[in-house]
């Protein structure tokens, strides 16, 4: 499933335009992306949870030369299925 998927199943179901859906669903993309950016947590009771966590620099290796190579550390975004998600399941 992809986003116009979603947006016609959105449109579908809330009976509004695709217009509308796309604007819901790009609306919530965005304040999920500057909560997070914020570093705040996400919670969708029932869905699911996303949140930053810190994922350590450590060494690789390169594949094609097989030669050591260091991986800077950053942030990633997480997703925890809820209850509910899981059940469905």
């Amino acid at each position: 499933m992809n986003k116009l998927d979603i947006v016609n199943a959105i449109a579908a179901e809330a009976g509004i335009t695709k217009k509308q859906a796309t604007i819901a669903i790009e609306t919530f993309i965005e304040e999920v992306g500057m909560s997070l950016q914020k570093g705040k947590k996400v919670t969708l009771v029932g869905f699911g949870t996303f949140n930053i966590t810190k994922r350590a620099a450590r060494k690789g290796r390169n594949p094609a030369t097989g030669a050591a190579i260091k991986i800077k550390a950053k942030k990633v975004v997480k997703f925890r299925a809820g209850y509910e998600l899981q059940d469905r399941l």
